[in-house]
């Protein structure tokens, strides 16, 4: 099938779908989103998140209502990331997850420095979907505060050693130290910063220049992985959607972390809260793709197999 055809069939089932097409989106190259969330308030035991209160978030996130929205727009696998800091959580994503073969791994919530970390780990990582974990801010587990901790360190070292990664969430200038200081301590962890658009950067002149220090340095760190997602701001009560507003900070962290460690992730469903998950990836489509197919490709998909070593699980997905 040649590239004309393949777009018309694209774009024509984005209409199917009701979606607006997306601008300039590059469709031949398949798309793997690293960064969604999978919970269903339909449980009896309920949801830590989102709240009853989330007229937006609070119905089923399951695989099939994220596939009907995502395959149009070209996406052919999915990580999936924790969104519960209930241990048995870890077994629910995981059931989900094997039931559909667009999900190519999950990231669960464990917590390093606990006296049971090593047990639930291995547990679940005889699960090859499983590919880390995620600590950052969220679930009140900041690594900051646990830095000191040698059992903490030494956790980490035992999840490098099973050759998975560790996911961050929420970032800020203290997490970023943060992983200045784990890298230093375990060279060998694969850590990927997600939602890197999303930080606030400080406004004091010496907190600048001290969260400018450790970006740079952790873009010296080829073991380290940023999630170009979350990248919708909102300014003055209105959500910018054209390229120009975002693109000086989009060339920033490209130019700190270049081709090869950068991932895409839509976050969705918390990115319906922002924009439909077309918006974003129209944003990021138009970005990467201008750079050239081998750049966009590395993008989309190439790097998430670096950072997480998942399978295919598909035919449609590459690698």
């Amino acid at each position: 099938m040649n590239r004309r055809n393949f777009l018309s069939l694209s774009i024509g089932a984005v209409a199917a779908s009701g979606l607006p097409a997306l601008s300039r989106a590059d469709t031949a190259i398949p798309i793997i989103d690293t960064h969604i969330h999978l919970f269903d308030t339909n449980r009896p035991q309920g949801v830590p998140w989102p709240s009853k209160t989330d007229k937006v978030l609070y119905q089923p996130a399951l695989p099939d209502r994220y596939r009907k929205l995502a395959r149009p727009l070209g996406v052919v696998g999915a990580i999936v990331v924790e969104a519960s800091p209930w241990l048995e959580d870890n077994q629910w994503v995981l059931d989900v997850a094997a039931k559909d073969r667009i999900i190519v791994g999950t990231v669960g919530n464990l917590e390093p420095g606990q006296p049971d970390f090593r047990q639930q780990l291995d547990r679940f990582r005889r699960n090859p979907l499983f590919r880390g974990i995620r600590n950052g801010n969220l679930w009140d587990r900041d690594p900051s505060r646990q830095l000191s901790n040698p059992q903490f360190m030494a956790d980490l070292r035992y999840l490098a050693q099973a050759g998975l990664t560790l996911d961050t969430a929420n970032p800020n200038p203290a997490l970023l130290a943060a992983m200045v200081r784990v890298t230093d301590q375990v060279p060998d962890l694969r850590v990927i910063i997600d939602h890197l658009p999303q930080i606030t950067i400080p406004e004091a002149a010496a907190a600048q220049k001290a969260y400018e220090a450790d970006l740079r340095e952790l873009g010296k760190r080829p073991q380290v992985y940023v999630k170009i997602s979350q990248v919708l701001r909102q300014v003055d009560g209105k959500i910018p959607e054209t390229l120009d507003f975002y693109r000086a900070r989009l060339d920033e962290f490209f130019g700190i972390f270049g081709e090869d460690r950068v991932l895409y992730g839509s976050d969705w469903p918390n990115s319906d809260k922002w924009r439909p998950i077309q918006v974003g990836l129209g944003l990021v489509n138009d970005y990467f793709n201008a750079k050239g197919k081998t750049v966009a490709e590395k993008y989309f998909w190439k790097n998430s197999i670096a950072a997480y070593h998942w399978q295919k699980r598909d035919s449609s997905q590459p690698g």
